[in-house]
């Protein structure tokens, strides 16, 4: 004899994924926080110990040599200071970044990544190379400062005001001043953090109405 079962359910907590303030496993985020972090200071780490000079791999501005610089710009940094200057934020950002899960956590940093280093590419000082993951920084800040009002959500919009009364001040650097500070790259990866926000929004209130019209048709 053969029966024919329902399909089960659609999990009724999967709809509201995308307002969780902090990662579902917030083990395995803060692992991929720290792992990431880890390859910046092996990073530095190669750079100071070799003689080769791989801040030279940064992104250059308007050259087409120069543009495979855009993947590898993150991931250098102009001495210990400036990367010390950047872990925590990144640490801190990269694991808050992950709430709605680390495969739109990827979605959202490969936006910012590519469209910071892109930004910074056609805009940025000529005769300058431009390495650091400040970018990624404020792609983040903005993302996590604006998915709660995209998602309509108190308790993001919450975090978010925690996160503008600790780091707001980092919001100056995407406006032209120090000529040593990529500004480029603050503004172009704070836009892409928006516009990242934006698209996850969308993305997630979609999936939201195909698990509840599946929870209907069931």
């Amino acid at each position: 004899m053969v029966s024919t079962l329902p399909e089960p359910a659609a999990s009724p907590a999967e709809p509201d994924a995308a307002k969780r303030i902090l990662p579902a496993n917030p083990k395995m985020a803060g692992i991929v926080a720290l792992a990431f972090t880890a390859v910046l200071y092996l990073v530095e780490l190669v750079d100071v110990v070799t003689p080769g000079n791989l801040d030279q791999g940064g992104i250059h501005s308007r050259s087409l040599s120069g543009l495979e610089g855009v993947i590898w710009a993150p991931l250098l940094h102009n001495g210990w200071s400036h990367l010390f200057g950047n872990t925590l934020p990144v640490l801190i950002f990269a694991f808050l970044a992950m709430a709605a899960g680390i495969g739109q956590w990827v979605a959202v940093t490969a936006t910012i990544w590519i469209i910071s280093g892109l930004g910074v590419w056609l805009t940025g000082p000529s005769l300058a190379v431009t390495v650091g993951a400040s970018g990624l920084a404020f792609g983040w800040l903005a993302y996590l400062l604006v998915r709660g009002l995209f998602n309509r959500s108190p308790g993001q919009i919450g975090v978010s005001l925690v996160l503008l009364f600790i780091w707001g001040g980092m919001l100056w650097g995407v406006l032209p001043g120090n000529p040593a500070v990529s500004w480029q790259g603050h503004l172009f990866g704070a836009l892409a953090g928006i516009l990242a926000a934006w698209v996850a929004t969308k993305t997630g209130k979609s999936k939201a109405k195909k698990v509840t019209a599946a929870g209907l048709d069931g």
